[in-house]
């Protein structure tokens, strides 16, 4: 396949990603590709020890598969008391094949007995960067953060977001309708500061900060 830099291939199987991508890098002179455009199929298996180490697995095995630019992400949602945990095992902290309220199950009974005030969390999603022309491989983090809650509150966000209060919002990411959640969430910030590198070659940088 010809390396082009005038094309950005998503290294996921999800539909929803590639479509929120494609919206956020719609004015920049680049062409969203997913797996699904090229018929490539992956299966990359997640043996990192961080979010960096599995973003960058998938990145690799995207820019191999399709010899474009590529981007991938990994998420994790970090909650101090529990040392970080359930981090890189976030979608399996209940076991392998554990549902979201497994997993969510799982984390309150960790949390047993711990004040709330001693409950602060961070969703962290890593975006990595892989570029088959000149070798080089970036990485970038987006934080949201907030405190793990003992009841489910909300009904439109999946995994972690019925537990993880926003102080300052009043609310749980899984309350936020989708436009408010684009613009606060981990992965939206992550996702800005990835503009920010394809700016300086596909359209005109503008500086954004994490908030």
């Amino acid at each position: 396949m010809t390396q082009s830099r005038e094309k950005l291939f998503v290294a996921t199987g999800n539909a929803d990603k590639v479509l929120e991508i494609r919206d956020k890098f719609s004015d920049l002179d680049i062409e969203i590709l997913s797996p699904g455009d090229l018929d490539i199929e992956l299966d990359v298996e997640e043996t990192g020890e961080t979010l960096e180490e599995n973003a960058l697995l998938k990145a690799r095995a995207g820019m191999e598969k399709s010899g474009l630019l590529t981007l991938a992400d990994d998420t994790g949602l970090e909650v101090d008391a529990l040392e970080g945990r359930p981090g890189i095992y976030s979608a399996r902290f209940a076991g392998e094949d554990a549902s979201y309220e497994d997993n969510n199950r799982h984390l309150l009974k960790k949390l047993e007995g711990v004040p709330l005030e001693e409950r602060t969390a961070r969703f962290v999603t890593v975006a990595a960067l892989c570029d088959p022309v000149s070798g080089s491989e970036q990485t970038v983090r987006g934080i949201c953060r907030g405190l793990i809650i003992d009841e489910f509150r909300g009904e439109q966000g999946f995994g972690y977001d019925p537990l993880f209060y926003l102080p300052d919002l009043g609310q749980t990411m899984a309350e936020l309708g989708t436009e408010a959640k684009n613009e606060i969430s981990h992965r939206a910030r992550a996702l800005r500061r990835i503009r920010l590198l394809l700016e300086e070659n596909f359209g005109p940088v503008r500086e954004e900060r994490e908030r």
